[in-house]
Protein backbone atom coordinates (compact mmCIF):
# COMPACT_ATOMS: atom_id res chain seq x y z
CA UNK A 1 0.00 0.00 0.00
CA UNK A 2 1.44 3.52 -1.02
CA UNK A 3 0.11 5.73 1.80
CA UNK A 4 1.43 8.81 0.48
CA UNK A 5 0.14 8.26 -2.80
CA UNK A 6 -3.17 7.39 -1.56
CA UNK A 7 -3.07 10.21 1.03
CA UNK A 8 -2.18 13.14 -1.58
CA UNK A 9 -4.95 12.01 -4.23
CA UNK A 10 -7.58 12.25 -2.05
CA UNK A 11 -6.28 15.49 -0.77
CA UNK A 12 -6.26 16.68 -4.30
CA UNK A 13 -9.62 15.40 -4.56
CA UNK A 14 -11.42 17.16 -1.33
CA UNK A 15 -8.95 20.07 -0.17
CA UNK A 16 -9.40 21.52 2.57
CA UNK A 17 -11.11 18.78 4.55
CA UNK A 18 -8.44 18.17 7.41
CA UNK A 19 -10.66 16.65 9.68
CA UNK A 20 -11.61 13.52 6.96
CA UNK A 21 -7.58 13.66 5.77
CA UNK A 22 -6.36 13.35 9.22
CA UNK A 23 -8.91 10.28 10.35
CA UNK A 24 -8.48 8.71 6.85
CA UNK A 25 -4.40 8.71 7.90
CA UNK A 26 -4.81 7.94 10.95
CA UNK A 27 -6.44 4.51 10.00
CA UNK A 28 -4.03 3.75 7.13
CA UNK A 29 -0.71 4.12 9.34
CA UNK A 30 -1.96 0.86 11.72
CA UNK A 31 -3.53 -1.00 9.14
CA UNK A 32 -0.82 -0.98 6.43
CA UNK A 33 0.68 -4.40 7.31
CA UNK A 34 -2.73 -6.01 7.51
CA UNK A 35 -3.46 -4.56 3.40
CA UNK A 36 0.03 -5.59 2.60
CA UNK A 37 -0.76 -9.38 4.30
CA UNK A 38 -3.68 -9.28 2.32
CA UNK A 39 -2.63 -8.87 -1.20
CA UNK A 40 -6.62 -9.49 -2.40
CA UNK A 41 -7.38 -6.25 -0.86
CA UNK A 42 -5.54 -4.53 -3.21
CA UNK A 43 -6.48 -6.35 -6.36
CA UNK A 44 -10.11 -5.18 -5.31
CA UNK A 45 -9.57 -1.67 -4.20
CA UNK A 46 -10.42 -2.16 -0.91
CA UNK A 47 -8.74 0.92 0.63
CA UNK A 48 -9.91 3.50 -2.27
CA UNK A 49 -13.40 2.19 -1.96
CA UNK A 50 -13.27 2.42 1.75
CA UNK A 51 -12.05 5.92 1.88
CA UNK A 52 -14.76 7.29 0.04
CA UNK A 53 -18.11 7.43 0.91
CA UNK A 54 -20.99 5.76 -0.81
CA UNK A 55 -22.99 9.11 -1.32
CA UNK A 56 -22.95 12.72 0.33
CA UNK A 57 -26.16 14.33 0.36
CA UNK A 58 -26.61 17.89 0.88
CA UNK A 59 -30.15 19.97 1.44
CA UNK A 60 -31.32 23.23 2.27
CA UNK A 61 -33.51 23.09 5.20
CA UNK A 62 -35.85 26.52 5.72
CA UNK A 63 -37.94 27.11 8.69
CA UNK A 64 -39.56 30.13 10.41
CA UNK A 65 -38.54 31.41 13.87
CA UNK A 66 -40.64 32.71 16.46
CA UNK A 67 -41.13 36.25 15.26
CA UNK A 68 -41.90 34.77 11.21
CA UNK A 69 -38.28 35.51 10.19
CA UNK A 70 -37.39 32.79 7.35
CA UNK A 71 -33.84 30.78 7.98
CA UNK A 72 -32.24 28.72 5.90
CA UNK A 73 -29.66 25.94 7.09
CA UNK A 74 -27.59 23.50 5.17
CA UNK A 75 -28.06 19.75 5.87
CA UNK A 76 -26.47 16.47 5.33
CA UNK A 77 -26.01 13.01 5.38
CA UNK A 78 -22.92 10.82 4.61
CA UNK A 79 -23.27 7.42 3.43
CA UNK A 80 -19.95 6.12 4.11
CA UNK A 81 -19.90 2.36 4.00
CA UNK A 82 -22.91 -0.56 4.83
CA UNK A 83 -21.40 -3.83 3.83
CA UNK A 84 -22.09 -5.13 7.05
CA UNK A 85 -25.61 -3.38 7.58
CA UNK A 86 -27.76 -0.31 7.12
CA UNK A 87 -25.88 3.40 7.69
CA UNK A 88 -25.95 4.02 11.22
CA UNK A 89 -24.79 7.05 12.67
CA UNK A 90 -25.58 10.39 14.92
CA UNK A 91 -26.89 13.47 13.46
CA UNK A 92 -25.03 16.64 15.00
CA UNK A 93 -26.62 20.19 14.80
CA UNK A 94 -23.77 22.94 15.45
CA UNK A 95 -22.36 26.16 13.95
CA UNK A 96 -19.76 24.11 13.20
CA UNK A 97 -21.04 21.68 10.77
CA UNK A 98 -19.46 21.37 7.66
CA UNK A 99 -18.53 18.40 5.20
CA UNK A 100 -15.09 17.36 6.53
CA UNK A 101 -16.20 17.03 10.20
CA UNK A 102 -18.81 14.73 8.67
CA UNK A 103 -16.93 12.69 6.63
CA UNK A 104 -14.48 11.96 9.52
CA UNK A 105 -17.09 11.20 11.79
CA UNK A 106 -18.86 9.28 9.18
CA UNK A 107 -15.36 7.22 8.28
CA UNK A 108 -14.73 6.43 12.11
CA UNK A 109 -18.16 5.12 12.54
CA UNK A 110 -17.91 2.21 9.81
CA UNK A 111 -14.47 1.02 12.15
CA UNK A 112 -16.79 1.91 15.48
CA UNK A 113 -19.67 -0.28 14.15
CA UNK A 114 -17.49 -2.87 12.85
CA UNK A 115 -15.78 -3.58 16.42
CA UNK A 116 -19.12 -3.76 18.42
CA UNK A 117 -20.06 -7.07 15.94
CA UNK A 118 -23.50 -5.88 15.51
CA UNK A 119 -24.99 -5.66 11.95
CA UNK A 120 -24.39 -1.66 11.19
CA UNK A 121 -22.69 -0.08 8.88
CA UNK A 122 -20.74 3.50 8.92
CA UNK A 123 -22.69 7.50 8.47
CA UNK A 124 -23.49 10.36 9.67
CA UNK A 125 -25.04 13.53 9.09
CA UNK A 126 -26.32 17.07 10.72
CA UNK A 127 -26.81 20.55 10.09
CA UNK A 128 -24.75 23.81 10.80
CA UNK A 129 -28.21 24.53 12.66
CA UNK A 130 -27.02 25.57 16.44
CA UNK A 131 -30.35 25.22 18.99
CA UNK A 132 -28.57 27.32 21.53
CA UNK A 133 -30.71 29.80 22.53
CA UNK A 134 -33.87 28.62 20.30
CA UNK A 135 -36.83 28.42 21.86
CA UNK A 136 -38.73 24.60 21.49
CA UNK A 137 -41.05 25.76 19.32
CA UNK A 138 -38.17 27.13 17.04
CA UNK A 139 -36.25 23.84 16.80
CA UNK A 140 -39.53 21.77 16.54
CA UNK A 141 -40.19 23.80 13.45
CA UNK A 142 -36.34 23.16 12.66
CA UNK A 143 -36.39 19.25 13.21
CA UNK A 144 -39.58 18.99 11.08
CA UNK A 145 -38.17 20.82 8.07
CA UNK A 146 -34.92 18.63 8.23
CA UNK A 147 -36.81 15.64 8.13
CA UNK A 148 -38.99 16.65 5.17
CA UNK A 149 -35.80 16.04 3.41
CA UNK A 150 -34.52 13.67 5.08
CA UNK A 151 -36.70 10.80 5.08
CA UNK A 152 -36.88 9.59 2.30
CA UNK A 153 -32.92 8.36 2.75
CA UNK A 154 -33.46 7.05 5.47
CA UNK A 155 -35.07 3.62 7.06
CA UNK A 156 -34.46 1.15 9.24
CA UNK A 157 -33.27 -1.42 7.32
CA UNK A 158 -31.58 1.43 4.91
CA UNK A 159 -30.08 4.09 7.07
CA UNK A 160 -30.83 4.92 11.21
CA UNK A 161 -29.53 8.11 12.51
CA UNK A 162 -29.09 9.01 15.90
CA UNK A 163 -28.24 11.79 17.95
CA UNK A 164 -25.25 13.49 18.98
CA UNK A 165 -23.90 17.15 19.58
CA UNK A 166 -27.10 19.08 19.89
CA UNK A 167 -29.40 16.44 18.97
CA UNK A 168 -31.01 14.99 22.59
CA UNK A 169 -34.26 13.06 22.85
CA UNK A 170 -36.45 15.94 22.49
CA UNK A 171 -34.56 16.98 18.75
CA UNK A 172 -35.19 13.16 17.91
CA UNK A 173 -38.88 13.06 18.89
CA UNK A 174 -39.60 15.94 16.87
CA UNK A 175 -37.99 14.43 13.90
CA UNK A 176 -39.52 10.96 14.54
CA UNK A 177 -42.75 12.40 14.65
CA UNK A 178 -42.45 13.91 11.16
CA UNK A 179 -41.01 11.09 10.14
CA UNK A 180 -43.97 8.77 10.99
CA UNK A 181 -46.28 11.59 9.26
CA UNK A 182 -44.45 11.21 6.09
CA UNK A 183 -43.46 7.92 6.17
CA UNK A 184 -47.22 6.59 7.57
CA UNK A 185 -45.94 3.66 9.67
CA UNK A 186 -43.72 3.09 13.30
CA UNK A 187 -40.11 1.67 12.70
CA UNK A 188 -37.19 1.69 14.30
CA UNK A 189 -35.43 4.51 12.09
CA UNK A 190 -34.31 6.67 15.11
CA UNK A 191 -32.35 5.81 17.64
CA UNK A 192 -32.25 7.65 21.04
CA UNK A 193 -35.99 8.03 21.28
CA UNK A 194 -37.51 9.13 24.11
CA UNK A 195 -38.62 6.15 26.90
CA UNK A 196 -42.55 6.56 25.79
CA UNK A 197 -42.04 5.45 22.26
CA UNK A 198 -39.57 2.52 21.55
CA UNK A 199 -36.31 4.33 23.03
CA UNK A 200 -34.12 2.18 25.23
CA UNK A 201 -33.19 2.55 29.01
CA UNK A 202 -29.32 3.52 29.85
CA UNK A 203 -28.90 5.06 26.03
CA UNK A 204 -28.27 8.52 26.92
CA UNK A 205 -25.58 7.44 29.37
CA UNK A 206 -24.17 4.30 27.81
CA UNK A 207 -21.44 6.10 25.63
CA UNK A 208 -19.69 7.23 29.38
CA UNK A 209 -20.53 3.59 30.51
CA UNK A 210 -18.81 2.14 27.85
CA UNK A 211 -15.54 4.42 28.17
CA UNK A 212 -15.35 3.69 31.52
CA UNK A 213 -16.08 -0.11 31.01
CA UNK A 214 -13.31 -0.29 28.37
CA UNK A 215 -10.99 2.13 30.85
CA UNK A 216 -11.58 -1.22 33.35
CA UNK A 217 -10.42 -3.53 31.41
CA UNK A 218 -7.03 -1.24 30.31
CA UNK A 219 -6.54 -0.33 33.97
CA UNK A 220 -6.89 -4.50 34.63
CA UNK A 221 -3.26 -5.23 32.04
CA UNK A 222 -1.56 -3.32 34.59
CA UNK A 223 -3.90 -4.88 37.54
CA UNK A 224 -5.29 -1.80 38.36
CA UNK A 225 -8.37 -0.68 39.06
CA UNK A 226 -10.81 2.44 39.24
CA UNK A 227 -10.89 2.35 43.28
CA UNK A 228 -8.94 4.86 44.55
CA UNK A 229 -7.99 6.92 41.30
CA UNK A 230 -8.65 10.75 40.63
CA UNK A 231 -10.20 11.18 36.74
CA UNK A 232 -10.13 13.95 34.55
CA UNK A 233 -13.59 14.38 32.38
CA UNK A 234 -13.46 16.84 29.73
CA UNK A 235 -17.29 18.32 28.85
CA UNK A 236 -20.57 18.03 30.70
CA UNK A 237 -23.26 16.07 28.39
CA UNK A 238 -24.52 13.30 28.23
CA UNK A 239 -21.04 11.45 28.05
CA UNK A 240 -19.28 13.19 30.54
CA UNK A 241 -22.47 12.63 32.88
CA UNK A 242 -22.46 8.83 31.97
CA UNK A 243 -18.85 8.76 32.61
CA UNK A 244 -19.49 10.79 36.02
CA UNK A 245 -21.75 7.85 37.47
CA UNK A 246 -20.08 4.74 36.67
CA UNK A 247 -16.48 6.12 37.47
CA UNK A 248 -18.16 6.60 40.94
CA UNK A 249 -19.86 3.34 40.95
CA UNK A 250 -16.20 1.85 40.19
CA UNK A 251 -14.77 3.41 43.15
CA UNK A 252 -12.88 6.53 41.04
CA UNK A 253 -13.43 10.16 41.84
CA UNK A 254 -13.83 12.73 39.33
CA UNK A 255 -12.25 16.14 39.55
CA UNK A 256 -13.12 18.05 36.57
CA UNK A 257 -15.85 18.58 33.81
CA UNK A 258 -15.41 21.79 31.18
CA UNK A 259 -17.23 23.53 28.69
CA UNK A 260 -16.20 26.66 26.21
CA UNK A 261 -16.08 29.03 28.88
CA UNK A 262 -13.47 26.79 30.32
CA UNK A 263 -13.14 24.02 33.25
CA UNK A 264 -14.03 23.38 36.94
CA UNK A 265 -12.02 21.31 39.24
CA UNK A 266 -13.32 19.95 42.53
CA UNK A 267 -10.80 18.24 44.75
CA UNK A 268 -13.80 16.75 46.48
CA UNK A 269 -15.26 14.97 43.97
CA UNK A 270 -18.22 15.23 41.43
CA UNK A 271 -20.35 13.10 42.99
CA UNK A 272 -24.39 12.73 44.11
CA UNK A 273 -26.05 15.96 43.37
CA UNK A 274 -23.51 17.27 41.60
CA UNK A 275 -23.45 15.14 39.00
CA UNK A 276 -27.34 15.89 38.96
CA UNK A 277 -25.96 19.51 38.47
CA UNK A 278 -24.23 19.25 35.38
CA UNK A 279 -27.47 18.18 33.57
CA UNK A 280 -29.22 21.48 35.11
CA UNK A 281 -26.33 22.88 33.17
CA UNK A 282 -26.53 21.03 30.28
CA UNK A 283 -30.31 21.61 30.20
CA UNK A 284 -29.83 25.54 31.26
CA UNK A 285 -28.87 25.67 27.26
CA UNK A 286 -26.51 28.64 28.37
CA UNK A 287 -23.38 26.22 27.03
CA UNK A 288 -20.88 27.22 30.26
CA UNK A 289 -19.71 25.38 33.03
CA UNK A 290 -19.16 28.79 35.33
CA UNK A 291 -21.91 28.41 37.66
CA UNK A 292 -20.82 25.32 39.22
CA UNK A 293 -17.98 27.09 40.92
CA UNK A 294 -20.81 29.39 42.43
CA UNK A 295 -23.32 26.62 43.19
CA UNK A 296 -20.34 25.07 45.29
CA UNK A 297 -17.91 26.99 46.08
CA UNK A 298 -15.19 24.02 46.92
CA UNK A 299 -15.14 23.43 43.41
CA UNK A 300 -12.57 26.89 41.47
CA UNK A 301 -13.31 27.61 37.37
CA UNK A 302 -10.39 28.34 35.20
CA UNK A 303 -11.72 30.34 32.28
CA UNK A 304 -10.58 29.79 29.00
CA UNK A 305 -8.25 26.33 29.81
CA UNK A 306 -8.70 22.98 29.30
CA UNK A 307 -8.62 20.57 32.22
CA UNK A 308 -5.55 18.47 31.48
CA UNK A 309 -3.45 20.14 33.45
CA UNK A 310 -4.74 18.68 36.86
CA UNK A 311 -2.90 15.90 38.04
CA UNK A 312 -5.04 12.84 37.70
CA UNK A 313 -4.65 9.11 37.47
CA UNK A 314 -6.98 8.81 34.54
CA UNK A 315 -8.35 10.82 31.98
CA UNK A 316 -11.20 10.57 30.12
CA UNK A 317 -11.75 13.47 27.14
CA UNK A 318 -15.56 13.81 26.28
CA UNK A 319 -15.86 16.77 24.70
CA UNK A 320 -15.24 17.60 21.15
CA UNK A 321 -12.41 16.23 18.13
CA UNK A 322 -9.02 17.41 18.67
CA UNK A 323 -9.55 19.59 22.25
CA UNK A 324 -6.18 17.66 23.60
CA UNK A 325 -2.57 19.13 22.38
CA UNK A 326 0.76 17.90 22.63
CA UNK A 327 1.27 20.40 25.57
CA UNK A 328 -1.65 18.54 27.14
CA UNK A 329 -0.31 14.78 26.76
CA UNK A 330 2.77 16.07 28.36
CA UNK A 331 1.34 17.79 30.87
CA UNK A 332 -0.75 14.64 31.59
CA UNK A 333 2.45 12.59 31.27
CA UNK A 334 4.62 14.57 33.33
CA UNK A 335 1.88 14.12 36.49
CA UNK A 336 1.52 10.46 36.02
CA UNK A 337 -1.26 9.83 33.99
CA UNK A 338 -1.41 6.35 33.51
CA UNK A 339 -4.80 5.83 31.33
CA UNK A 340 -6.46 8.16 28.71
CA UNK A 341 -9.44 6.98 27.21
CA UNK A 342 -11.14 8.63 24.44
CA UNK A 343 -15.09 8.94 25.56
CA UNK A 344 -15.22 11.84 22.50
CA UNK A 345 -14.90 11.50 18.76
CA UNK A 346 -10.77 12.01 17.63
CA UNK A 347 -10.56 14.68 20.85
CA UNK A 348 -6.31 13.55 20.47
CA UNK A 349 -4.53 15.56 18.41
CA UNK A 350 -1.80 13.18 16.05
CA UNK A 351 0.89 15.12 18.00
CA UNK A 352 -0.97 14.39 21.73
CA UNK A 353 -1.40 10.39 20.84
CA UNK A 354 2.65 10.40 19.84
CA UNK A 355 3.22 11.85 23.47
CA UNK A 356 1.22 9.10 25.22
CA UNK A 357 2.17 5.90 22.84
CA UNK A 358 6.12 6.98 23.57
CA UNK A 359 5.63 7.59 26.95
CA UNK A 360 3.74 3.98 27.75
CA UNK A 361 0.60 5.48 28.58
CA UNK A 362 -2.54 3.03 28.26
CA UNK A 363 -4.49 4.69 25.31
CA UNK A 364 -8.02 4.14 23.85
CA UNK A 365 -8.80 5.58 21.19
CA UNK A 366 -12.55 6.70 20.38
CA UNK A 367 -13.67 4.31 17.55
CA UNK A 368 -13.17 1.77 20.50
CA UNK A 369 -13.70 3.57 24.10
CA UNK A 370 -17.42 5.57 22.78
CA UNK A 371 -18.64 2.27 20.91
CA UNK A 372 -20.70 1.87 23.84
CA UNK A 373 -23.64 4.72 22.78
CA UNK A 374 -24.00 3.07 19.05
CA UNK A 375 -23.97 -0.44 20.22
CA UNK A 376 -26.75 0.54 22.78
CA UNK A 377 -28.51 2.33 19.60
CA UNK A 378 -27.52 -1.46 17.95
CA UNK A 379 -30.01 -2.56 21.13
CA UNK A 380 -32.56 -0.43 20.71
CA UNK A 381 -32.62 -1.50 17.12
CA UNK A 382 -33.40 -4.87 17.62
CA UNK A 383 -35.54 -4.33 20.53
CA UNK A 384 -37.37 -2.47 18.04
CA UNK A 385 -37.60 -5.23 15.68
CA UNK A 386 -38.91 -7.84 18.23
CA UNK A 387 -41.20 -5.00 19.63
CA UNK A 388 -39.93 -6.08 23.35
CA UNK A 389 -38.33 -3.94 25.73
CA UNK A 390 -35.51 -5.05 27.79
CA UNK A 391 -34.90 -3.91 31.50
CA UNK A 392 -32.22 -1.48 32.39
CA UNK A 393 -30.01 -4.13 33.84
CA UNK A 394 -30.78 -6.47 30.85
CA UNK A 395 -29.17 -3.50 28.72
CA UNK A 396 -25.85 -2.52 31.01
CA UNK A 397 -25.13 -6.03 31.05
CA UNK A 398 -25.23 -6.40 27.13
CA UNK A 399 -23.31 -2.80 26.67
CA UNK A 400 -20.70 -3.94 29.29
CA UNK A 401 -19.82 -7.64 27.48
CA UNK A 402 -19.54 -5.87 24.20
CA UNK A 403 -17.50 -3.19 25.34
CA UNK A 404 -15.13 -6.15 26.96
CA UNK A 405 -15.35 -7.47 24.03
CA UNK A 406 -13.93 -4.39 21.89
CA UNK A 407 -11.38 -4.66 24.43
CA UNK A 408 -10.36 -8.24 23.71
CA UNK A 409 -10.10 -7.87 19.64
CA UNK A 410 -8.14 -4.46 20.34
CA UNK A 411 -5.35 -6.74 22.58
CA UNK A 412 -5.94 -9.69 19.98
CA UNK A 413 -4.94 -7.00 17.38
CA UNK A 414 -2.42 -4.63 18.99
CA UNK A 415 0.17 -6.59 21.64
CA UNK A 416 3.40 -5.57 21.21
CA UNK A 417 6.54 -7.56 21.33
CA UNK A 418 7.36 -6.45 24.62
CA UNK A 419 3.75 -7.12 26.44
CA UNK A 420 2.16 -3.58 25.66
CA UNK A 421 -1.17 -2.82 23.50
CA UNK A 422 -1.26 -0.66 20.59
CA UNK A 423 -4.71 -0.23 21.15
CA UNK A 424 -5.00 2.27 18.32
CA UNK A 425 -3.55 -0.43 15.64
CA UNK A 426 -5.75 -3.21 17.18
CA UNK A 427 -9.23 -1.17 17.38
CA UNK A 428 -8.00 0.18 13.46
CA UNK A 429 -6.76 -3.40 12.31
CA UNK A 430 -10.08 -5.41 13.96
CA UNK A 431 -12.80 -2.88 12.49
CA UNK A 432 -11.05 -2.64 8.54
CA UNK A 433 -10.88 -6.69 8.60
CA UNK A 434 -14.14 -7.52 9.16
CA UNK A 435 -15.31 -4.80 6.69
CA UNK A 436 -12.52 -5.05 4.19
CA UNK A 437 -13.66 -9.06 4.37
CA UNK A 438 -17.21 -8.51 3.86
CA UNK A 439 -16.73 -6.28 0.81
CA UNK A 440 -14.67 -8.98 -0.53
CA UNK A 441 -17.52 -11.51 0.50
CA UNK A 442 -19.80 -9.27 -1.60
CA UNK A 443 -17.94 -8.30 -4.69
CA UNK A 444 -18.08 -4.61 -6.58
CA UNK A 445 -21.73 -3.69 -6.14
Amino acid sequence: MDLNKIMNDLEKKHPGEVEYHQAVREVLESIEDAVNDNPQFETAGIIERLIEPDRVLTFKVQWVDDNGKVHVNLGYRVQFNNSIGPYKGGLRFHPSVNLSILKFLGFEQIFKNALTTLPMGGGKGGSDFNPKGKSDSEIMRFCQGFMLELWRLIGPDTDVPAGDIGVGGKEIGYMYGMYKKLARENTGVLTGKGLNWGGSLIRPEATGFGTVYFAKEMLATKGETFEGKTVSVSGFGNVAWGAALKVEEFGGKVVTLSGPDGYIHDPEGITGEKIEYMLELRASNQDIVAPYAEEFPEASFHAGKRPWEVKVDVALPCATQNELHEEDALKLVENGCMCVAEGANMPSTPEAVDVFQKNRVLFGPGKAVNAGGVATSGLEMTQNAMHLAWTREEVDAKLHHIMTSIHNACVANGAREDGTIDYVKGANVAGFLKVANSMLDLGIA
